[in-house]
């Protein structure tokens, strides 16, 4: 007993324990590396605590743990391979979101009626529609060919690495699968031109590709390396004579100078802006906007948010649909971005815009995500323990003739 308790007490005293490491084992310490004493991680969990706790209220305690633990993938299927991975994903219990909806929605949606409200905006009154009688939902028109598939809810199972098929390309892409729904809110009809303004890393032009409607679709974003991340992906997926045809450019212009030299060009807008990207702000410090060196460009989000979403409505032709989207919970950086770009519009440019509403869709896809209530503004999906996609916002705006 003696013995055991003179070792226990030489063990406290021993204050580095290398030495009782096999040399092959040890790992040098860098002496230049210093941890940083606040991390930017912890400098956005304190902002979105100061921030969202106010914006969500009693909700903000779920968001952030769910926020703050593993998030949930979808898998996009890649409708260009020759893989039978359908039937693979099917039988691990994986399910088509859009096969899935909810059938009580339906029912309820068929009670209401048709309702056009006048909803004032920083001073501008925005036509509001809400097309959500039983027979508008098919209005929607939503893609039968893009199918992103999903596990249960509240199952956190992982989807395998994609393999490649006999020609190279892989069968289905991992994506936040909330990323989805800016895809079919656009709705993307047969032979319609498409702007993705900022297209990078590729997700969402895979499910734009995959509705196999398109009529010529321009891809582009500012960052030349982004962009050449964004052809990689599209090699991975999008067979050679797809992406060689004539009906697909990809570009690295400035996307806020768009408007200025193709204007009234496109029938559907993508605009998917750069943002704080809450859930890579949380988890992960490497190419985090909370860097103390990336304030300046953190604090000029919006403006840039606002000029992006202008250069989208000055390139879409009347008549035509813009859909503006980011990956944050920010009031800032989401409704107050779309209000003042329709006051801008219309007092600046004379351009009237129409907020289309989307709650079929969201009402449609309720069992799978979680939405944000309330919002007066687009619709929001925030994550949840149980389904914890997101955050996406998302917004339609449809130019008046």
């Amino acid at each position: 007993m003696a013995l055991f308790v003179d070792t226990r007490l030489l063990l406290r005293k021993v204050k580095d324990i290398r030495f009782f490491t096999p040399r092959r084992n040890r790992v040098k310490t860098k002496w230049a590396a210093t941890p940083t004493k606040h991390p930017p991680t912890s400098l956005s969990l304190q902002h979105f605590d100061a921030t969202y706790s106010v914006q969500l209220g009693q909700l903000w305690p779920s968001v952030r743990a769910a926020m703050l633990s593993e998030r949930k993938y979808g898998a996009l299927l890649n409708n260009f391979s020759h893989d039978a991975i359908l039937a693979e994903l099917e039988a691990q219990g994986c399910r088509n979101l859009l096969s899935d909806t909810d059938t009580k929605a339906h029912l309820c949606l068929e009670q209401e009626s048709e309702v056009v409200a006048g909803v004032e905006y920083s001073g501008v009154s925005i036509s509001k529609t809400s097309d959500i009688d039983g027979h508008k939902l098919s209005a929607l028109h939503l893609s039968p060919h893009i199918k992103c598939f999903v596990f249960p809810r509240g199952d956190i199972t992982r989807f395998k690495p994609a393999r490649p098929d006999v020609c190279g390309l892989l069968g289905y892409y991992l994506m936040d699968a909330a990323s989805v729904l800016p895809c079919l809110a656009l709705d993307v009809r047969e032979g319609h031109n498409v702007l993705d303004l900022c297209a990078a890393p590729g997700g969402k032009t895979l499910a734009l590709l995959q509705t196999q409607s398109v009529g010529f679709l321009c891809l582009n974003d500012a960052s030349v390396s982004r962009t050449l991340r964004l052809r990689r992906v599209l090699n991975s997926y999008i067979p050679k004579s797809l992406l060689t045809d004539q009906n697909l450019r990809i570009t690295s212009f400035d996307g806020t100078k768009w408007g200025d030299f193709e204007r009234n060009t496109f029938d559907r807008v993508l605009v998917d802006v750069p943002c704080t990207t809450d859930r890579h702000s949380l988890t992960e410090d490497e190419n985090n906007i909370f860097s103390k060196s990336r304030t300046s460009e953190r604090r000029r989000l919006p403006q840039l948010q606002l000029e992006l979403l202008m250069a989208g409505i000055a390139a879409a032709c009347p008549g035509g649909e813009i859909l503006y989207s980011t990956c944050t919970l920010s009031q800032i950086q989401n409704q107050s971005v779309v209000e003042q770009a329709v006051y801008v519009a219309r007092e600046n440019h004379g351009i009237n815009l129409q907020v289309v509403d989307l709650r079929p869709l969201t009402h449609m896809l309720r069992k799978t995500f979680h939405f944000a209530p309330d919002l007066h503004l687009g619709e929001m999906v925030i994550p949840h323990l149980a389904a914890n996609f997101g955050p996406i916002y998302m917004c339609k705006l449809r130019r008046l003739s």
